[in-house]
């Protein structure tokens, strides 16, 4: 019989990081590198859905949210998002944005995430 060492651990958190742990974690197992801005930005549009690109490049880099200093840079992001599969355009009016339903990420009412994550020392490492 094999031995499972588990771990559980039980932290609760605001909305945001709750919603940003949600990106994380998605992007942490399939391998997609975000930098903590692209993640912010992300977890603002999760937010604020759907909504038109130009209008949400303006709310990202506002003085209110800071999270990129310019419009372009928000723009810039959010293409590195569509590419890796992030991030949806509306079929019917390519200027709104939405978070990838494929996601699954929960913003509404109480979340209560559980992950359940095992590693085999019998397979071999990536």
């Amino acid at each position: 019989m094999a031995l499972v060492n588990q771990v559980q651990k039980k932290v609760k958190m605001p909305k945001w990081d709750i919603v940003k742990f949600q990106i994380l974690t998605h992007c942490y197992i399939n391998r997609i590198t975000m930098s903590d801005s692209d993640l912010n930005c992300l977890t603002l549009l999760c937010f604020n859905q759907p909504i038109e690109l130009s209008n949400f490049c303006l709310d990202a880099s506002s003085e209110e949210d800071w999270i990129f200093k310019t419009p372009q840079t928000v723009r810039n992001s959010i293409n590195k998002s569509e590419k890796n599969g992030l991030i949806s355009k509306d079929v019917n009016n390519k200027k709104l944005i939405v978070i990838n339903s494929a996601l699954k990420i929960q913003t509404e009412g109480v979340v209560y995430l559980d992950y359940k994550l095992l590693s085999n020392d019998t397979e071999k490492s990536k």
